[in-house]
């Protein structure tokens, strides 16, 4: 039946029709025939797709306390509303995050993306790679990279996106390398999704980039954190060429007031804000 409907319409006018459809209904499509699948599967429908759509999700992450032991679990909620109402309906069922669990506060436990409708949750040692539309995730595996003897290494920023130029996603962790009361000395690493594999990224100058929540986030292609020289800068790695460069902030940012910084998109366009930190005044 779906091969002659194949027959009777091109099949840039099946394509056409299939841009237009929710992908719950496209992912019914891929059962029904061979060509379907191939054309919904296709790296270049995928790409047109996720650009004709127009819906948005607003993610919502809490952590759990399982009875059993001191460890947190992660839950997903994804949530939309009518423009302008404040009435959030689950748009799908909570996601129940797989082997990132925490002992801490679940600020340290963050969403990076979206990035062509995938999103990455990560607490800097285990994560995965989530599609909120299928519902398939991956685990990335662990950076296989050592340290020498003596030296300790920490996570300080970790990115998710896109390389247009290779059709592949990776991901960036940049790490900061010591001794104790000694300089600190930044590597970075990157994981090709393609490959399934850890590459060290050697050659470049890596200010010092410090965490906070909200700090990481993609816009466009590249992706930005906080990092230190004499000043705060916001740290920026293009994903096609793999270098880093910086953008200044204004000079009224550059003094401390007791509350956090982050970097938000607002009208499509990257944004600076500050604003009270929800740790610091806990009651004892």
């Amino acid at each position: 039946m779906m091969d002659r409907i194949m027959k009777v319409l091109p099949q840039d006018v099946v394509i056409y029709i299939f841009l237009k459809l929710p992908v719950k209904f496209l992912l019914r499509f891929k059962c029904t025939c061979k060509t379907f699948c191939n054309i919904i599967n296709s790296s270049t429908f995928i790409h047109l797709h996720i650009h004709c759509s127009n819906d948005e999700l607003i993610i919502f992450k809490h952590s759990i306390k399982q009875e059993d032991d001191d460890l947190f679990k992660n839950i997903l909620s994804f949530l939309s509303s009518e423009e302008n109402c404040f009435d959030f309906k689950a748009v799908s069922p909570d996601f129940d995050v797989p082997e990132v669990t925490t002992t801490s506060a679940c600020t340290f436990v963050q969403v990076i993306g979206p990035c062509n409708g995938l999103i990455a949750i990560t607490d800097s040692f285990a994560t995965i790679l989530f599609n909120p539309t299928t519902r398939h995730y991956r685990s990335i595996p662990a950076c296989p990279f050592g340290i020498p003897k003596r030296y300790r290494r920490s996570s300080s920023g970790i990115g998710f996106g896109y390389d247009s130029i290779q059709n592949d996603y990776k991901f960036i962790r940049i790490s900061e390398v010591y001794e104790d009361y000694m300089d600190k000395d930044m590597k970075v690493d990157i994981f090709d999704l393609s490959t399934d594999y850890w590459r060290e990224l050697n050659g470049q100058q890596v200010p010092l980039v410090f965490w906070t929540s909200c700090s990481e986030i993609l816009y466009n292609n590249p992706c930005h954190w906080f990092a230190s020289t004499d000043d705060t800068i916001i740290l920026c790695f293009e994903m096609n060429t793999e270098e880093f460069y910086h953008l200044e902030l204004p000079e009224s940012c550059h003094w401390y007031d007791g509350k956090s910084d982050g970097l938000i998109i607002v009208n499509n366009c990257l944004s600076y804000i500050r604003y009270p930190d929800p740790l610091s005044d806990r009651p004892a």
